[in-house]
């Protein structure tokens, strides 16, 4: 099955999606920063230098961004209809121009939601790693997910 046409009901606590190749180019993270993140570190390779991370690296922000395309892309179910939030967010190390970025997407926990029984609530750890296999961003993720049974629930 697709992962991204799983209603509540298929999602199961512990399985874990793996996805996404994506390239960080300079040319984006420059982009980004222009836009979202306008910092010396982000904005050039002389910036960078001249920072403590020692040469231009993206944004938390555009590695966040790339995180949630990857899982939009791959894993993230078309019949969510929203999120409350993200528990944590964390950037656990740079990502440089050149870094090749995938995904992994781990189910914690689902349980249907006491006050709008045609949704559950799946919450979902999103770990991204670069080539090396270094962690560089997590989150844990709070959806909600269309229920596969909501249409024989009576009228409200």
């Amino acid at each position: 099955m697709d992962p991204r046409e799983r209603w509540f009901e298929d999602h199961r606590e512990g399985e874990v999606h793996e996805f996404g190749d994506r390239l960080v180019t300079a040319e984006e993270i420059i982009a980004f920063a222009r836009d979202f993140d306008p910092q010396p570190f982000h904005l050039s390779e002389e910036g960078g230098q001249a920072s403590p991370f020692g040469g231009l690296i993206a944004s938390g922000w555009h590695t966040a961004s790339i995180a949630m395309r990857l899982w939009c892309d791959h894993a993230l179910s078309r019949h969510g209809v929203g999120s409350p939030g993200l528990q944590e967010l964390k950037w656990s190390a740079p990502v440089r121009p050149g870094d090749r970025l995938r995904a992994r997407a781990t189910v914690l926990q689902t349980r249907r939601s006491r006050s709008r029984p045609e949704v559950g609530i799946v919450c979902t750890r999103l770990e991204l790693f670069n080539q090396r296999d270094e962690q560089v961003c997590t989150w844990t993720a709070v959806g909600f997910v269309r229920c596969r049974d909501a249409r024989f629930l009576p009228d409200s």
